[in-house]
């Protein structure tokens, strides 16, 4: 071998070398984690030979056992082959190398029971046969046209029974419905009053609008009706913001005693709430929504994206009052002028042909399936029995939220950190969704990963410079 080649040889074995982070995890995993990014992006190739364990033990300042253990990791992840006394080479990939198990994104799971493509293709295909293709690709006033607003009247129909279609709004998705609500019913420096808990949209989009989110008191039932009173005087607050069935994160439900209190506030008060609710088809008893108890008072949004699929950006918005329905119209025109007509069109049809509810029950048969996992494999926890697609796990306290959360994603799970979710005092947990990995067994696969990070408490690591 050529002494240029042999240096070239020499500096690749150590380019894959950085240092290590604080609080990432075990060191034997992240050097492994270093040689599977070296192979993702090229600063290792297959037939490199590696340093000896005691050099690399030398140059890390580790002790030798760390380093084989690493070593022994990485030939388990399929990284590396051992040839004897010739030393240690990287193999020949024989899996994707960077592939993250997501557990932050909540989505719908694939349906038991449904071919998925099987049904996108034949709904297309009705659209595409029953419309002019030159209306699906031409401008159209938001809301809906009179077929979709009937198809939002048979979605809602489990939470309210018979509902007048002219009362539905259709939207691009709840956040486009959440932020149109905003500017229809506050004006900018007014308070949103809501639980500590809250969707990071809400905040986002309360952000952009100069609005403010005001936390109120709550217990285990959830808002508390006299906190509720007495921030609307304090803060001269007319907006609430609920999430009140499987709220996200927590996955706690509302009982119905309380959501009725909580209306009986709002109309004492003068207050209007936006109920925010994609998960009430979802839950196996839910009770009946805040908009059942005060119609005149809530506004109320069930998107699709939660229970049938993210792509369709269809909300339906129930708004019985005329004006109020009239100037949400205006506030979505706005900025954003319609759905998209084909995901529209394709929505209507699902529902008018019954293919949106047998998604639905196929959704919920395996979101159901995915919990009975999740409690298998994390066992002992404390969160509760529960329906859906997310779960609020309780931490032990040697672990925080956000240091699970980054030495997960060091090891290849994704989870949501509380403090996604709260602006102060978060609660020392993180949210798992069951819905992003397409199949059961690498959700196992994540959770057991978890569980062994779980079952130990973190590492404590000074840094490391060379």
């Amino acid at each position: 071998m050529s002494k240029s080649k042999a240096i070239q040889e020499e500096s690749r074995a150590h380019a894959w070398i950085t240092p290590f982070v604080q609080h990432g995890g075990p060191r034997y995993l992240q050097i492994a984690d270093m040689l599977e990014r070296a192979l993702s992006d090229g600063s290792l190739r297959p037939g490199d030979r590696l340093p000896p364990q005691r050099s690399l033990a030398a140059l890390f300042q580790i002790d030798l056992t760390t380093v084989t253990r690493a070593y022994d990791e990485a030939k388990r992840r399929n990284l590396l082959e051992g040839h004897g006394a010739r030393g240690t080479y990287v193999a020949a990939p024989k899996v994707e190398l960077t592939q993250m198990l997501d557990l932050s994104m909540n989505i719908p799971p694939p349906p038991v029971g449904v071919d998925f493509d099987d049904l996108l293709k034949q709904g297309v295909a009705q659209v595409l046969m029953r419309t002019d293709s030159d209306l699906l690709m031409s401008y159209h006033l938001g809301g809906g046209g009179k077929a979709d607003r009937a198809a939002g009247a048979v979605w809602l129909a489990p939470m309210f029974g018979d509902v007048d279609a002219e009362h539905v709004v259709a939207c691009p998705g709840a956040q486009a419905a959440l932020a149109a609500l905003i500017l229809t019913l506050s004006r900018p420096g007014d308070a949103i009053l809501t639980e500590g808990a809250v969707y990071p949209g809400l905040r986002s989009a309360a952000g952009q609008l100069n609005r403010k989110v005001i936390v109120v008191e709550k217990d285990a039932d959830g808002m508390l009706p006299e906190a509720l009173e007495k921030a609307s005087r304090k803060h001269h607050a007319r907006l609430v913001y609920l999430n009140p069935t499987l709220q996200n994160p927590t996955a706690h439900t509302m009982p119905a005693a309380r959501r009725l209190a909580i209306t009986e506030v709002a109309i004492r008060c003068g207050m209007h709430i936006i109920e925010d609710d994609p998960y009430w088809l979802l839950a196996s008893d839910a009770p009946p929504p805040l908009a059942h108890f005060a119609p005149g008072h809530v506004s109320y949004i069930a998107t699709l994206s939660k229970c049938l699929a993210p792509g369709l950006r269809m909300a339906y918005a129930l708004v019985p009052d005329a004006q109020l329905r009239e100037r949400l119209l205006q506030a979505l025109r706005s900025f954003s002028l319609m759905a998209t007509p084909l995901t529209t069109a394709l929505a209507t049809q699902w529902i008018h042909d019954g293919s949106a509810h047998a998604l639905l029950a196929g959704i919920r048969s395996e979101a159901d399936a995915r919990q009975d996992i999740i409690r298998t494999i994390l066992t002992g926890s404390s969160h509760p029995r529960s329906d859906g697609i997310h779960v609020w796990f309780s931490l032990p306290s040697y672990w925080t939220s956000r240091e699970l959360a980054a030495t997960a994603r060091a090891q290849g799970v994704a989870v949501t950190a509380s403090d996604a979710f709260y602006d102060s005092r978060p609660p020392n947990a993180i949210r798992i969704s069951l819905g992003s990995l397409r199949d059961r067994a690498r959700l196992a696969s994540a959770l057991k990963k978890l569980s062994l990070l779980l079952a130990h408490k973190p590492a404590v690591h000074g840094e490391f410079v060379i």
